[in-house]
Order: C-alpha cells, then structure tokens, then sequence
C-alpha cells in the first residue's frame, strides 16, 4: 500500500516538476523596458499621487524617464482624463471631449528630454472633463490623468495613472 502511494507521490511531483509557465498572465506583473515615473508625487494611493493647490489653482504632474536608460521622451502623443483605473480613453481615444472615453489633448507636444512637466489649472480641468463643481479640498479628483509617450527611439509607453489630491 504505501509503494503505491509512494508512487503516485512521484509522479505527481513529477507531473508539476515539468510545468512550464508560458507567456504572462492577467495577474503577472509585467515591468516596462523603460519606467516612467512621477517625480513629484508625493504619495501612492496606490497610483502615482501629486498635490495640487487650489489657491494656485494649478495642477502640476512631472514624467520622467530615468539617465541610466540613455532614452528619452520624444513627445507626448496623448493626454486623457478618466476615471480611476480606465485606461480605455489613452489606449483607444481618437476624440477630444469630456467624457470619459475622450481625450484631454490629441496634439502631440515635443519634448525630448527625459523629463516632461504638465501644468494645467482646476478651471481647465473642470472644462475638459465637464465638471461644474469646485474640487473639494482633501479629496482626489474625480478622474485621474494618463499620458501615452513616445521615446526617442519610438517605443510607445503608457505610465500607470496619476492622481491629484486637491489641497487649500
């Protein structure tokens, strides 16, 4: 009795012995060739977060590749504002609009350097994403912003979403 358990022992250890993982899977966490960072975020809630005064009303979000990857951004090819973790509008968004399927700016911007910085204003934001009410204070901002780069050697990067938490 105990060979045969001993046996089935072997080969099921065998059997997962010779399991092979293929290819990445929807949980795999899959690291870019060349990240970009926020370099002023000062929080992860759990994406990239950043500051922004009202009394400014300015919002301010810094991209950056880093010098040792000896790339850097060639331009940005599309900026969106949506809702957290809804990459659809910078993937797949040709349009300019308010929603949350469009685009904030569909006009490449050139930049090449390995840092980028976006300055925009609560008014603009509240213009192009159709929002009316003032951003409360402590608070995130209803929708988050992307950005789609393209580096200096034309590989397209889309950094994770970057949040703004809307201060006095």
């Amino acid at each position: 009795m105990k060979s045969r358990y001993f046996s089935l022992l072997i080969l099921l250890f065998l059997a997962l012995n010779g399991c092979k993982k293929d290819g990445f899977g929807p949980l795999t966490d899959s690291r870019p060739e060349v990240p970009v960072t926020v370099a002023n975020a000062y929080d992860y809630r759990p994406a990239p977060t950043v500051r922004a005064s009202k009394a400014e009303n300015k919002i301010v979000i810094t991209l950056q590749v880093p010098a040792s990857s000896g790339r850097t951004i060639k331009e940005v090819t599309k900026i969106a504002s949506s809702t957290t973790a809804n990459f659809t509008a910078i993937y797949s968004g040709t349009t300019v609009g308010t929603g949350t399927g469009n685009l904030w700016s569909a006009t490449p911007i050139p930049v090449n350097a390995q840092t980028y910085t976006f300055t925009t204003t609560f008014d603009e934001w509240k213009t192009k994403t159709g929002t009316t009410a003032v951003p409360a204070s402590d608070m995130l901002l209803s929708r988050d912003f992307y950005f789609q780069l393209t580096l200096d050697n034309d590989q397209v990067v889309i950094p994770t979403n970057i949040r703004v938490w809307v201060v006095d």
